[in-house]
This record gives C-alpha cells, structure tokens and sequence, in this order.
C-alpha cells in the first residue's frame, strides 16, 4: 500500500467518524414578551438554579450528551428582548447561513392568559417579516417548507426505535409515493415558515390563582387550549404546557428538543389528560381530535372572539389608562383676566383704601414714625373721620391730598424754612415731644373740619375766617401746599 493510499483510507476513516458525531452548529432562537419565563425555561435546559437576565439579544448554550455513542455537543441558544422595537436583532441569530439549522420557540406565560394568542399572533409577524428579508433563494425556501411537511406526516406515536448496532431507524406510514406525503389535514401548516417551530406556555402553577382570584372554570382553559392547538397546526409546531415552579414537562422538554434537533430518541407520548401539563408532540394533532374540547365549552363557542371570552381583570386594564394632561393656559390670557378682575372690583367697591406709604411718595419713613408710643398718621386721619362723619364734606376726593400734606408737614425736617419764629421753635417741640406732634396734628385735623363746616359751597381757600379764636396766619409753606391744592 502506497503512502496516498494510506492517506486517502485514514482520511476516509475520520470524515466516517466525524459525520457520526452531534453536529456543534444547530441553535434555539427564543421569541416571547417580557416577563414570558425565556430566561427561566432556558435555566432549566442548562440545569442552572440561579438565571441571570441580560437585555437585547441574549446568548447562551445547552449541553447536550448522547448516552449511546459517547458524544456530546453544545447547543446554542438566542433569547431576543421581549420589546418589539429590538426586533432587528434577530439578524445575528438568524441569517442564510444558519436558516437550516435553527430552531424556533415561542415563549408565552399562563399569567396573563389574555394576552396569550395576541403575543404568539404578534411574534409570529415580527418572524415573518424577517423571514423575507433573508436572501434565500425560492427554492431553498421551497425545499424547507417540503422538509418540515415531510417531518409531520412521518411522525409516529412512539417515536424512533433502535437497532442492535445502536443505530436509529424511524417507523414510517405506508406511503406509496411522495405525492402523499406531501398531502396535508386541514388547517395544518397554512404558515409554514420552513423552520421546526415549539409553543412553551410557562408558569402552568398559576392556573390555581386563576381559578381562585379570577373565577376560571375548566371550560376556560379549553378554550385557551384550543386556541393555541390551532396556532400550532398553522405553524406545524409542537406544544408543552411548563412550570419550572413545579418541575412539570422541563425534563419533557428537553429531550424533545433534541430528538428534533440531533435525532436522539424520544418515546414519550402525547399529555392532554392534565389541564397545566399538556405536551402534543409536531405531527400529531389535528382538527378532529380538537373538537373534542368543544364538548366541554357550555357558555362559550369555539369560535369566539378570544378577548371576548379571556378578558383582562379591571385591575389589569386600570394600568393602561393614561393620565389627562393638562394644557397651560397663555400668560397673556392669565394677565388680561387678571387686570379685568382687578378693574371690576375698583368700580364696585368704591375708592381704593389709603396706603399712605404708597400712594405718597412725600412721606419718609423716618424714625419718628416707628416710636413705641406715637400713633400712626392713618390711626389719627381714622379717628378724626370718627368725629363727624355726617358731614357733607366728608367725602371729597381731596381729603387723601390734604392727609398727605399734613403727613409730609409733620415729618419735615426741623432745618427746614418756617414762617415765623415761634412755628420754628413749636416744630423743634413737635420733633422732641411725641405728645407735642400728637396734640398739633389733632389741631390742624380740628381747623380742617372746622373750616369744611364753615363753608361747604366754595372750594377751600388758604384765607381762614376771622374770628377771636383764629388761629396764627399758617406759614408759608402751608400756603404753597394750599395753592397747589
């Protein structure tokens, strides 16, 4: 034997051996919502206690062993983040090349039962449309499609048998020609996407709670059930019914996954005794055996609207509802009714009260003002309305001047130019003495009303009536306010 021949055997030998072996490029792309339990159901299948959630396009693997040949391989698993917006990155887990080697699992939680058909309806679009963005010629396209029929008709009830040399024969139908097995029941594989396809409802405990809290009946649970059987045979895709919580179908799953992925066998038969533990394996189901749940159905059709039926709780819908939201109202807008309101009440309520720290800006506040025991000029302009308010002359507008006159009068500075010596000396007093200014103001207020009653009907004049008692001629300064009067 030459040294190429020798080459050429052992070549042959290993590419024998090698196509014997689980292949290491097959994957699991897991689609759902959030809050579905992908992560968890993933943990499971790895055999790992504590899962860590990550966020967009997850990436994790499963170990695999073939106890009959001595092999083991890894499968690798994609996990997209259950927010539709990051549906684009469904391109890194499944491209042309890795098409042919991916499986498909659809993640739902029996948790919120309302929203089951509406997450598998929605993800399966979302699949779809991506699908068709693939370049992947027709007729590849074609021939997944006709493996993926081929696989449903070809099941058999107990699975793959073994022959004494350890290899796997699968039991098949008599078919004549591959025109039948290309034949297909109703309803079954309306949608198909060339790809083998598994629906895992999560969190099958919680159908307790369902009964307890929310009045569920098993008749509701068979129309959730039918449902989902029917999407499974559009899309020829197998169904489990899990709850890690309770350990029920995990280890179910599992080896059926890679039955379907790696031809490892499986003999396990179709669950549909068990409300919260149901498996119905790709292949097996159809129309007939269905409407065998629609006995059970007393006051609901099988045709129903689902939401019409699996509605959500009130307290469920309460965290949709949006806030009102409030539009400001324009500045302008504000100010204008503002300064209306504002008009309005000073023709209605007559004149405005006196601020004399405001309306005068003659008035100083000087320390004078502030003594402990001096009243302030409106308490005595006040008082002295008190004494005579009957008075026809009570309400002339120029009483608020007069005030502020007496009020700047009282409050000038001593320094400032007098009439006559003895007004000098009596403001030094005024200025020194808190009594002194009380009792002059009260004097001045006394000859202002004294002169209003003396003469109503002319306007008031600086010339003061003569009389005994008349008082001393007012300085000049008084004059000149009077005037301006």
């Amino acid at each position: 034997m030459t040294a190429e021949n020798l080459w050429i055997s052992i070549l042959s030998e290993v590419r024998q051996k090698a196509t014997s072996k689980l292949p290491s490029n097959k994957s699991l792309l897991v689609i759902g919502d959030n809050g579905s339990g992908k992560t968890t159901v993933i943990a499971k299948l790895q055999g790992v206690e504590d899962p860590k959630k990550g966020s967009g396009l997850e990436y994790a693997f499963i170990d695999v062993r073939d106890e009959y040949r001595d092999d083991h391989t890894r499968l690798g698993a994609w996990i997209l983040d259950g927010d539709t917006t990051l549906s684009y990155l469904l391109k890194f887990a499944l491209s042309e090349e890795t098409y042919a080697d991916t499986t498909i699992m659809f993640v739902v939680s029996m948790t919120t039962p309302w929203n089951i058909l509406d997450q598998l309806q929605t993800w399966a679009a979302i699949l779809q449309d991506h699908i068709d963005k693939l370049k992947i010629s027709s007729h590849d396209l074609e021939e997944y499609r006709n493996k993926c029929i081929r696989r449903w008709n070809e099941y058999v009830e107990h699975g793959d048998d073994i022959d004494v040399d350890g290899n796997f024969k699968r039991a098949s139908r008599n078919l004549e020609d591959d025109q039948d097995i290309m034949q297909l029941g109703e309803e079954i594989l309306t949608r198909n996407l060339g790809l083998d396809v598994v629906v895992v409802v999560t969190k099958t405990d919680y159908m307790v709670t369902l009964e307890k809290d929310h009045d569920y009946r098993d008749e509701h649970f068979d129309f959730i059930q039918q449902w989902i059987r029917k999407f499974c045979l559009n899309y020829g895709a197998a169904l489990f019914y899990t709850s890690a919580k309770e350990d029920k179908n995990c280890d179910l799953l599992y080896k059926y996954l890679t039955h379907r992925i790696y031809g490892l066998p499986f003999q396990a038969p179709a669950l549909i005794v068990e409300k919260d533990a149901v498996f119905i394996p790709s292949g097996w189901d159809n129309i007939k055996k269905i409407s065998i749940l629609y006995e059970n159905l007393v006051s609901m059709k099988q045709d129903d609207y689902y939401r019409n039926i699996i509605s959500p709780p009130v307290t469920a819908r309460k965290n949709v509802v949006r806030e009102v939201e409030i539009t400001a109202e324009d500045e302008q807008t504000f100010l204008q009714r503002q300064y209306e309101l504002l008009q309005g009440a000073n023709n209605t309520g007559g004149l405005p009260k006196l601020d004399i720290s405001r309306s005068s800006p003659g008035v100083q506040k000087t320390g004078d003002r502030r003594l402990s025991n001096s009243p302030s000029i409106q308490t005595q302009l006040s008082s002295a309305k008190k004494i005579d308010p009957n008075k026809s002359g009570s309400s002339n507008p120029n009483e608020g001047v007069l005030a502020s006159f007496f009020n700047s009068l009282l409050h000038k500075k001593i320094g400032s130019p007098r009439g006559a010596n003895d007004s000098t000396a009596s403001l030094g007093n005024l200025s020194s003495s808190p009594s002194s200014l009380r009792t002059d103001a009260a004097a001045e207020l006394d000859k202002l009303a004294a002169r209003k009653s003396f003469n109503t009907s002319t306007p008031l004049s600086t010339k003061e009536p003569a009389s005994s008692t008349q008082p001393r001629n007012p300085s000049p300064d008084l004059q000149n306010s009077f005037s301006e009067c």
